[in-house]
């Protein structure tokens, strides 16, 4: 019984050790994950000025031109109509 209540003992104190790394390792997880969410919030905010305000903008400077018929404005810009990516290098 001693022997038992020994190797219980020491096996705990395993399981502690390995609980502590845990929690070590998921306040880490905690920050980094943190951190990615005010990335991905500060992009989403920006992609909200590009299509809120900039859009509209660029939509009341453009309002008096005359769109072209869709065949024109594919042959004017084929590289966009065929989703075909610019390269702006």
């Amino acid at each position: 019984m001693g022997f038992r209540t020994l190797a219980i003992q020491q096996r705990s104190s395993e399981v502690w050790n390995v609980l502590g790394a845990v929690k070590k390792e998921f306040e880490n997880f905690g920050g980094m994950l943190e951190k990615a969410h005010k990335e991905i919030s500060k992009a989403g905010d920006t992609i909200e000025e590009l299509r809120g305000k900039r859009t509209h903008a660029i939509n009341r400077k453009l309002k008096e031109v005359e769109a072209l018929p869709t065949k024109e404005s594919r042959e004017l810009l084929p590289e966009i109509s065929s989703g075909e990516v610019i390269d702006e290098d």
